[in-house]
């Protein structure tokens, strides 16, 4: 009797052993499969038509003013885009703030061409069959850096704050489930299905993953922004909704963007 039941043991053990084991094989098929697609389209990347899309919007003459907004000042003087994206966020001495990319351009879209807030911050998300004026700026924008260094300096009183408080928010626990941006991005080896979740909290993954975004998601046929980012693992948080160009946003992109300091960037990159 205690021969079979050893017996049975190291059946179910070697079926258990046999199971890991290909389940582990069908992971790592399926994520060489994703980084062979995304190897396919890099030379053609859709985002480029966000990007030439982009570049007319950023010209065109909108809003009460007549004005376009070759003169906003991104980071590195009026009108300068190359480089400009590795320096955001940065604090921003005409509007008092620390501003990323997208709060830069609504004030921006307010100050040169007079729209009002609500309408600068007005659908800030592309979709199935709605193209945004923001989603085709921040694509031309971040691309003209594209091969440069990310440099947040983050030096200024209220950049520190920000970084300080950004690093807070990554780190809080709450919600439903008790969670916080550290519970999905915190360890090593995690992973949603077959979606690797990058350590956050390591310079490597912190660096790979924020000089691909923006990026254009495969799965959606759409250039995503890091506020809808950021905006969409609040929602998978179960957190109250991530309020667009708001303080909290700014702040966690500022711990994420200084934390990637060095890195060239790569972005608008193809995700799944």
């Amino acid at each position: 009797m205690d021969r079979n039941r050893k017996v049975a043991a190291a059946l179910l053990l070697a079926g258990a052993l046999g199971a890991g084991s290909i389940a582990a094989q069908e992971k790592s098929s399926a994520l060489q499969e994703i980084e062979k697609y995304r190897a396919a389209l890099g030379d053609d990347n859709p985002a480029e038509l966000w990007e030439a899309r982009g570049e007319g919007i950023w010209k065109e003459k909108r809003g009460p003013k007549n004005a376009s907004l070759e003169k906003c000042d991104l980071g590195l003087g009026p009108g300068v885009v190359k480089g400009a994206y590795t320096v955001l966020p940065k604090y921003f001495e005409d509007s008092g703030k620390v501003e990323d990319l997208e709060s830069r351009l609504v004030t921006c879209m307010e100050n040169l061409q007079g729209l009002a807030p609500a309408e600068a911050k007005k659908d800030p998300f592309g979709g199935p069959g709605k193209k945004v004026p923001m989603d085709a700026l921040v694509a031309y924008i971040v691309s003209q850096s594209r091969g440069m260094k990310m440099n947040v300096a983050a030096t200024n009183p209220k950049e520190i704050e920000a970084y300080e408080l950004g690093r807070r928010i990554f780190f809080y626990h709450g919600g439903p489930h008790d969670f916080a941006c550290e519970t999905c991005h915190g360890a090593d080896g995690k992973r949603i299905r077959l979606q690797d979740l990058p350590n956050l909290t390591k310079t490597s993954d912190v660096q790979h993953t924020y000089s691909t975004w923006p990026a254009y998601r495969v799965s959606e046929g759409e250039v995503r922004t890091m506020q809808w980012r950021l905006k969409d693992c609040f929602r998978q948080q179960r957190f109250p909704e991530l309020e667009y160009v708001s303080p909290a946003s700014v702040a966690l992109t500022m711990f994420l963007a200084k934390s990637a300091n060095g890195v060239v960037l790569n972005a608008p990159a193809v995700k799944r």
